[in-house]
C-alpha cells in the first residue's frame, strides 16, 4: 500500500468518513484498509490524526442478536460487581480503584456514620 492521502482538518472530500461518522450512518468499515487521514495541526505537539474510510466500501452494522444482547448485559453486570464485597455497586466500578467506593475509602467512623 502506498502513502495515504492527507487532508487538512474539515477539508476531506465527500466519500470519506471516520469510524464514528460511519457508525452514525449505520455502517462499519467492513475490513477495508484506512483510505486517507485528516491532520489537525497543534502548536507544540504533533498533529491530531483521524483515519478515514471509504463510504462506498463500508458495510452495514451487524444487527444485535439476542445472544449478543445477553453477552453484553452479562459483561456490563460484571463491570458493576465489586470484587471485594461482592455487591452490585449500581455503577461501573472505576478501574483506577478496582473496587466500589465504600471498599476503596472505608468510613473511619464505622457503619454508624459520622460523629457530627
Amino acid at each position: 500500500m502506498g502513502a495515504l492521502p492527507v487532508f487538512r482538518w474539515r477539508y476531506a472530500p465527500d466519500g470519506y468518513a471516520t469510524r464514528r461518522q460511519l457508525r452514525a450512518q449505520g455502517l462499519r468499515p467492513g475490513g477495508q484498509e484506512v483510505a486517507a487521514q485528516l491532520e489537525r495541526p497543534r502548536r507544540r505537539r504533533g498533529p491530531l490524526v483521524a483515519y478515514l474510510y471509504r463510504v462506498d466500501l463500508a458495510k452495514p452494522v451487524r444487527p444485535m442478536t439476542p445472544a449478543r444482547r445477553a453477552a453484553l448485559a452479562k459483561a456490563n453486570a460484571a463491570r458493576r460487581l465489586c470484587p471485594s464485597c461482592g455487591r452490585d455497586a449500581g455503577y461501573v466500578i472505576p478501574t483506577s480503584l478496582g473496587t466500589c467506593v465504600p471498599c476503596a475509602y472505608p468510613d473511619p467512623n464505622g457503619p454508624e456514620g459520622s460523629t457530627r
